[in-house]
């Protein structure tokens, strides 16, 4: 082998090595963002985030421009960090237009000239979500997934791509959100039968059924992770961290 080869291995190598640090530390920052180990509002620096996860500050930076990306942060030029602070009203906006995208999804694959599109997308989901007890799913993270990825497939099979396109917007926004009703929340059986209930009317066409069912289906979820939300909040701001220095404040560890 050349030295050139040789050099371009290594280089090689060193972008993969990197790579997967970046993806750990993304992983790491959006599980501390999504159980409020990083709250809303949380100021950092990317020596913060190296010095903790043991690593250089390329990969955190990666890391941190795809969770901007995503919604999640945003940089300062020189000053660092933020977790983007929750705007419950802005949630609740987004979940109106996800429950109207979903709602008309739904209408239109009601309708004849859809009933391919409808048939595929119940043989897909049923095997998912109309199954026995004894088959669901009990941990939180997995049905928050299939949960997301059920409320895509519907508007996906709707046949609209630029409706889907700002459906996956929305989603991604509300995820941060979202994913409580699954970690905290008592929803995962409810959401198997609320899912079974909607494919079973989308299966006999009943526009007005499914429509009422998923909306329904969507505001008791909205509900729920407003208010765990806002539980979740006070729990992580009660928590301090005593100080060292005699006479200081107690402050609240960033990176718990």
């Amino acid at each position: 082998m050349t030295g050139a080869a040789v050099d371009a291995q290594g280089a090689a190598s060193r972008s993969v090595a990197r790579a997967k640090r970046s993806q750990a530390a993304y992983q790491a920052l959006r599980d501390d963002i999504f159980a409020f180990r990083l709250l809303p509002g949380d100021r950092f620096t990317e020596n913060d985030v190296a010095e903790r996860l043991g690593i250089s500050r390329t990969p955190v930076r990666e890391a941190l421009q795809r969770l901007q990306g995503d919604g999640l942060v945003r940089g300062y030029y020189r000053n660092g960090w933020e977790v983007v602070p929750l705007d419950l009203n802005r949630f609740e906006a987004l979940y109106e237009l996800r429950t109207l995208l979903e709602t008309h999804a739904v209408t239109r694959l009601c309708q004849p000239s859809h009933a391919t599109r409808r048939a595929g997308l119940i043989a897909m989901l049923d095997t998912i979500w109309r199954v026995p007890l004894d088959r669901r799913l009990a941990d939180g993270n997995t049905v928050a997934q299939l949960d997301e990825a059920f409320h895509l497939a519907i508007v996906d099979a709707a046949g609209n791509p630029e409706a889907a396109a700002v459906h996956q917007q929305v989603t991604d926004r509300i995820r941060i959100i979202r994913r409580l009703d699954f970690a905290f929340g008592e929803r995962i059986s409810l959401t198997y039968d609320e899912h079974g209930a909607i494919l079973a009317a989308l299966a006999e066409a009943d526009a007005a059924r499914t429509v009422a069912l998923l909306s329904t289906h969507i505001e008791d979820g909205r509900a729920e992770v407003s208010r765990l939300t806002m539980a979740r909040l006070e729990e992580a701001r009660t928590s301090f961290v005593p100080s060292t220095e005699s006479g200081a404040a107690a402050r609240r560890r960033r990176f718990g």
